[in-house]
Formats: C-alpha cells, sequence, structure tokens
C-alpha cells in the first residue's frame, strides 16, 4: 500500500454532501469595514464567508436573515 493511501483522509465523505441551492449573496465588492467588521459588498462577517460552502441550507438562510437586518439597521 502506498503512503498516500495509508494517511487518514482530512475530510469525512460527508463533506462531499454540500448544500449548493442558495447561492452566495457577495456581489465581488470585497472590502471589509475596519469598525464593524462586515464585508461591505454582501454584509457578511470573515466567518460567514469562509464557512458559506460548507454550510447547511438552514445554516445560509439564517446568514441571509441575518444579512438583510444588517442592511436594514444601516438605512
Amino acid at each position: 500500500m502506498s503512503e498516500r493511501q495509508q494517511r487518514p483522509r482530512r475530510r469525512s465523505r460527508a463533506a462531499n454532501n454540500i448544500d449548493q441551492s442558495i447561492a452566495s449573496p457577495c456581489i465581488m465588492i470585497c472590502t471589509l469595514d475596519e469598525t464593524t467588521e462586515l464585508c461591505e459588498g454582501c454584509h457578511r462577517s470573515m466567518d460567514e464567508i469562509r464557512e458559506w460552502m460548507i454550510m447547511s441550507r438552514e445554516q445560509k438562510l439564517a446568514v441571509l436573515d441575518r444579512v438583510e437586518q444588517r442592511k436594514q439597521s444601516q438605512s
């Protein structure tokens, strides 16, 4: 058995179940506001941006709700 076959996988096979039913809110204006630490384009935090691809559908919907609240509070 080769060395590659002997090493454990870093991610479980469950990682293949990535939810793609919800599009990212990214609008390609990727600048973090130093005060709020939110993206000026999509209003997500760095954690929300980084984790988006591995979030469940429910988690993504919750982020989108927070994004809408953030946008309304800035108006």
